[in-house]
């Protein structure tokens, strides 16, 4: 048993899509196991982890800035550490210790099992220790896991992606798309349920491209109907699909499969037929909005998000306004928007006609404006439903005069929810809702980014997951993953699927 007065702490900070927060989960499974705890949050831990983006540019000024301001810190504590994993370190190397000689340790996106090894060998040999594999050598999946919550988990399904975006630096990163059988992926699913977990999401750069690596291209579809025969399982979500590969059959298992969610996440990037050729997005606007209508036609209650590039090299104001146009008539219930921005490394950043700055923010915020109104709209379309809530951690009460708290419907919206006088005492004392507890109520009103519901609460049912938070609990199981991505206007590094 590790003494925790002795033992060393540590935090893990991570920037970017759900592939870093699963790998973020295996990171504290991992120095767990190595007689690591978690730091308090009033601590200066022993070892400061980033685990970091390569997507945009400003991950990168968050790393170094961060690193910064870490330097005069780590002089006041001799003996912390400091270690730098995820994209950025498999892209920049090196040159991180260059950049930042305090830091002790960098590690690759391959690699992350490595991370207690180097950080022991940087304290004996007391120098930094830099490694990075070319290639996936264990699926992080093996690996043991610090789970973040008791009721919602991510299971990686595959990692890499074989697409060759020209804005995308993430295949030379994460490498070649390598999957996972089948058998495994449901073990590890049935692992989660038997613990209390009731959502689970399935993850991979380009999910629907799942079994291609062993000659099933319908395996996604049969793999969410598998899903659909776990007893326990409540709820499924799975990103990010490329629309190039998004076929009818899995549309059919999402429509027919009863714990499969009616939320879809479909990158855009684009409207402009134009632009998405020189992308490599290889579909076009007609295409995209066609499985659009297939899915709603399948699930008219779908709600479906997306992600768009402003200001790709050589975008017009015609290509420009195509991309509005889809957006109009996609009607999508949110969208993760951002302005592009040079990668190095990418065929984008040797393009020609790079977009000055401002044209670019005025262009990204008349899309922003757009999608808020549709957004809101559509939100105000759902005021007097009844939805199912999963009631969720971290997203808040929002504060103490409304007494509200937040869960997530079945199609993903984020619903703050009221809780009367007599609920709002039995919360405090550990008998009322609590995360990871399913209730329904009433929508009373849409707003543009989330839903309200400030009626009485019509059911709640108390689960495993919500004594398991109740308790204090943080499960970790060796070689198991475990969310959902948020829905709503979000910062340039937090990026659903590495924004595929």
């Amino acid at each position: 048993m590790v003494d925790v007065d002795s033992a060393r702490t540590y935090r893990v900070q991570t920037f970017g899509c759900q592939m870093n927060v699963h790998d973020s989960e295996r990171i504290g499974g991992l120095l767990e196991d190595a007689g690591y705890v978690p730091a308090d949050d009033s601590q200066t831990p022993d070892l400061m982890v980033f685990n970091t983006c390569a997507v945009r540019e400003n991950a990168d000024n968050k790393l170094y800035g961060n690193l910064g301001h870490l330097r005069p810190v780590k002089r006041k504590h001799p003996g912390m550490q400091i270690a730098v994993g995820g994209c950025l370190a498999q892209k920049d190397r090196g040159e991180i210790v260059e950049r930042a000689p305090w830091v002790d340790a960098v590690f690759g996106t391959h690699n992350i099992g490595a991370l207690p090894t180097l950080l022991e060998r940087a304290r004996h040999n007391e120098a930094a220790e830099v490694e990075i594999l070319e290639a996936l050598e264990t699926f992080p999946s093996t690996l043991p896991t610090k789970r973040e919550s008791t009721y919602s988990g991510w299971v990686s399904i595959s990692v890499g992606c074989n697409n060759t975006c020209t804005f995308c630096i993430v295949p030379s990163l994460r490498g070649k798309e390598k999957d996972r059988r089948p058998g495994e992926i449901l073990s590890e699913v049935r692992a989660l349920v038997d613990e209390g977990v009731s959502e689970v999401t399935l993850l991979g750069q380009n999910v629907n491209t799942y079994g291609v690596e062993f000659g099933d291209k319908y395996a996604f579809g049969k793999l969410l109907r598998a899903c659909g025969e776990i007893d326990g399982l409540e709820r499924v979500r799975f990103t990010s699909p490329h629309p190039r590969n998004f076929t009818d059959d899995v549309i059919a298992a999402m429509a027919e499969t009863p714990n499969v969610c009616h939320q879809l996440h479909m990158p855009l990037q684009s409207g402009s037929d134009r632009v998405l050729k020189e992308m490599r997005r290889s579909y076009r606007s007609a295409k995209f909005l066609g499985i659009i209508d297939k899915v709603r036609e399948a699930m008219p209650d779908a709600a479906i998000t997306t992600d768009i590039i402003v200001g790709f090299p050589g975008e017009t104001e015609e290509d420009f306004q195509a991309t509005l146009d889809v957006v109009e008539a996609a009607r999508f219930s949110s969208a993760f928007t951002f302005q592009y921005s040079i990668r190095p490394g990418t065929p984008a950043a040797e393009m020609a006609d790079q977009i000055p700055k401002a044209v670019v923010q005025e262009r990204y915020e008349r899309l922003v404006e757009l999608q808020e109104r549709i957004s809101w709209e559509e939100n105000r379309k759902l005021e007097g439903a009844e939805v199912e809530l999963l009631v969720t951690a971290g997203e808040g009460r929002k504060d103490e005069a409304t007494g509200r708290l937040s869960g997530r419907a079945r199609d993903g919206r984020l619903v703050h929810f009221s809780v009367t006088p007599r609920e709002a005492d039995a919360y405090d004392n550990a008998e009322g809702v609590r995360p990871g507890d399913v209730i329904t109520t009433t929508v009373t009103y849409g707003a543009p980014h989330h839903l309200v519901a400030d009626a009485e609460i019509r059911s709640h049912r108390r689960t495993r997951a919500g004594d398991a938070w109740e308790s204090g609990r943080s499960p970790k199981l060796p070689g198991v993953s475990l969310g959902m991505p948020t829905i709503g206007r979000k910062s340039e590094a937090e990026t659903p699927g590495c924004a595929c």
